[in-house]
C-alpha cells in the first residue's frame, strides 16, 4: 500500500508542530516562574524568634557515603567544625562503602571523636534502600530533635546550623533548604553551564515556588529536617530514585511547611567529565518521573488550590519534556525542508508564538537567575549558547530515564562519583569510580550528523528556509557537544586506568 506523499507530509508537520507546542507549554512555564520570582524577591524571611544559648535543640547530621575516597575525609572535617554546641550536636556518618573508604572514614572519625566531637562510623555491609535505607537505618539511631543531611560533594561552611536552625521556632516549619553553589564552577565550558542551570533551579524555581505559596523540594543534601515531620510523612521510601522528592512532597501534602533560604549557600562539587554527568542526570530525571507516578494522583486529588495542583503537575512531569525534544530533534530537519518555500508571513505568524514560548523564556529564565547572582552580562552571554546546548545534548539520556520510569524499569541508585576537583588544571585521569562509556554517544553524535547534514541542505538552498539556521545549528551543536566530551572523557578514562595499573604494578 503506498502512501500519498502529501498525506505524509501533512502528519510529520502535525507532529512536528504538537511537540513544539508542548515543549512551549513547558516553555513558557518558566516565565511563571520569573514572574512570581520578581513579584516575591528580596532578602531571605527572619526566624519568627532566634533560640536562646539554652535552647539550641540538639542536632543529628547525617553523610551519606558510598565509596568517597576523594572527598569523605574533607566533608567529615567540615562537618565536626561547625559552629554549634558540642553536647547537642550528633554526627552520623553513613557509610555503605565496599572499597577503602571505609577505612579512610573509620580513622577520620576515630581522630575526630578524640578530640570530643560526638561522631559515630555507622558501616552498612547491605545497601538495602541506597541512600534512602542508609538515611532510615541512621534515624533509628539518631538523637537529634532534627536532622541536617550533606552529601559527599559538599562543604558546609561552620555557620551552617545557626543560620538554619531557628526557623524550626516556627514549629509548623519542617524542612529548611538552602541554595547550593560550586566551588569548581571555573573549572570548565561543562562545570560553567552545569553551574547556570542549577542557578536557575535554586535561585528562580525555589524562591518562586516557596515564597508564592507553591510546593518545593528538599535536594537531598544541604538541608535539615525536623524529625518528625519525616516519620509523620511516612519516613524515608526507597521505592523511586529521588527520595527526596517523594518525601518532601508527602511532608507537604501533610500541611508541614518548607522554607527556601536563597541567600544561605552551601559549597559542592559539580561533576567534570560528562559520564558522571550523565549518571547524575538520568538518577534525577527518573526518579522525578517515579515520584510523578506515585504521588500526581493523590495530589490532584488533594484538597490543594488549583494553582498549587498545576505546579505539582508542571514539576513533577518536567523532565517528560527531554522525551519530547528526541522526537522533535528526529523531526525538525524533514519540517524544515518541508517548510522552505512557505513566506516569511506564515512563518513569523506560526513560528514566533512557539519561539517566544520555547525559546525566549529559557534565555529570560537563566539570564535572570545569573544578574540575581550578580554575574557580568558578557560572561552570562557566552555561557547561554553552551547552557542551551547542553541541555538539549542531554536529552537522549535523560529520555533514558523517562522512558525507563514510564516502563517501570527498576533500575539502581547510581551515585555520581567525586574527585575533590576545585581548581583548573587539577586532572581526575587515573581515579576510580569513572564510568565505562555506553552505546549512547554514539547515538548523540549520528543525531549531531543530522543536523549537520539538514545545515549543509539549507545552506546550499540559499534563502529558503535561512531562519531556521540559528534551530539547526543549536541542535547541531548540543548533540555534538555532548558526543564528543562522552566520547573524549570515556578515551581519556581509559587512559588514565590504564596508566594508573602501569604506576602500581612498577611500584609493586
Amino acid at each position: 500500500m503506498s502512501i500519498d506523499p502529501s498525506t505524509l507530509r501533512e502528519s510529520v508537520l502535525v507532529a512536528y508542530f504538537v511537540l513544539l507546542g508542548m515543549l512551549a507549554f513547558y516553555g513558557s512555564h518558566r516565565y511563571l516562574m520569573v514572574y512570581l520570582y520578581k513579584r516575591h524577591q528580596g532578602p531571605d524571611p527572619e526566624p519568627g524568634r532566634y533560640f536562646g544559648p539554652q535552647e539550641l535543640p540538639v542536632v543529628t547530621v547525617q553523610l551519606p557515603l558510598y565509596n568517597e575516597r576523594y572527598v569523605c575525609e574533607r566533608l567529615i572535617d567540615a562537618v565536626c567544625k561547625l559552629d554549634y554546641p558540642r553536647d547537642r550536636l550528633e554526627i552520623q556518618v553513613l557509610d555503605d562503602s565496599t572499597d577503602d573508604t571505609v577505612d579512610l572514614v573509620r580513622a577520620h572519625v576515630a581522630r575526630w571523636k578524640g578530640e570530643g566531637i560526638d561522631i559515630v562510623h555507622i558501616h552498612r555491609t547491605d545497601r538495602t534502600g541506597y541512600k534512602a535505607g542508609a538515611l532510615e537505618a541512621g534515624m533509628k539511631v539518631a538523637r537529634g530533635e532534627f536532622i541536617a543531611i550533606f552529601d559527599a560533594d559538599f562543604i558546609p561552611q561552620a555557620e551552617f546550623l545557626q543560620q538554619t536552625i531557628h526557623h524550626f521556632s516556627d514549629p509548623k516549619v519542617g524542612m529548611v533548604q538552602t541554595r547550593w553553589d560550586h566551588i569548581n564552577r571555573g573549572y570548565s565550558l561543562l562545570t560553567a553551564a552545569q553551574a547556570v542551570l542549577l542557578d536557575g533551579h535554586f535561585v528562580i524555581e525555589h524562591t518562586a515556588r516557596n515564597r508564592s505559596g507553591r510546593l518545593f523540594n528538599f535536594n537531598g543534601t544541604a538541608g535539615i529536617w525536623r524529625h518528625a515531620v519525616i516519620e509523620d510523612a511516612g519516613g524515608w521510601q526507597h521505592d523511586t530514585l529521588t527520595e527526596d522528592l517523594d518525601l518532601s512532597y508527602r511532608a507537604q501534602l501533610k500541611g508541614w511547611k518548607f522554607i527556601f533560604l536563597r541567600d544561605v549557600a552551601v559549597p559542592s562539587e559539580l561533576p567534570v567529565e560528562m559520564g558522571a554527568l550523565k549518571s547524575q542526570q538520568h538518577r534525577w530525571a527518573k526518579g522525578s518521573i517515579q515520584t510523578a507516578i506515585k504521588l500526581l494522583p493523590t495530589i490532584l486529588k488533594s484538597d490543594l488550590p488549583a494553582f498549587m495542583k498545576i505546579e505539582a503537575f508542571y514539576h513533577l512531569t518536567a523532565n517528560a519534556a527531554y522525551l519530547l525534544l528526541v522526537f522533535l530533534a528526529v523531526l525538525m530537519p524533514i519540517a524544515t525542508v518541508i517548510r522552505m518555500h512557505e513566506g516569511w508571513m506564515i512563518t513569523l505568524m506560526v513560528d514566533l508564538p512557539i519561539f517566544l514560548g520555547a525559546t525566549v523564556s529559557i534565555v529570560t529564565f537563566y539570564w535572570t537567575s545569573q544578574r540575581e547572582l550578580g554575574r557580568p552580562r558578557l560572561e552570562i552571554l557566552r555561557l547561554l549558547p553552551a547552557v542551551m546546548g547542553l541541555g538539549i545534548g542531554l536529552s537522549l539520556n535523560n529520555s533514558k530515564a523517562v522512558i525507563e520510569a514510564l516502563f517501570r524499569h527498576e533500575s539502581p541508585f547510581v551515585r555520581t562519583p567525586k574527585y575533590a576537583i576545585e581548581n583548573r588544571g587539577e586532572s581526575w585521569l587515573g581515579k576510580r569510580y569513572i564510568r565505562k562509556a555506553s552505546v549512547l554517544p554514539l547515538v548523540e553524535l549520528l543525531l549531531g550528523a543530522w543536523f549537520s547534514a539538514s545545515i549543509v541542505f539549507v545552506i546550499m538552498s540559499a534563502q529558503e528556509g535561512v531562519y531556521s539556521l540559528p534551530f539547526l545549528m543549536l541542535f547541531q551543536f548540543g548533540f555534538l557537544y555532548v558526543a564528543a566530551l562522552s566520547l573524549w572523557h570515556g578515551f581519556k578514562a581509559r587512559g588514565g586506568r590504564t596508566r594508573a595499573a602501569l604506576d602500581v604494578a612498577e611500584a609493586g
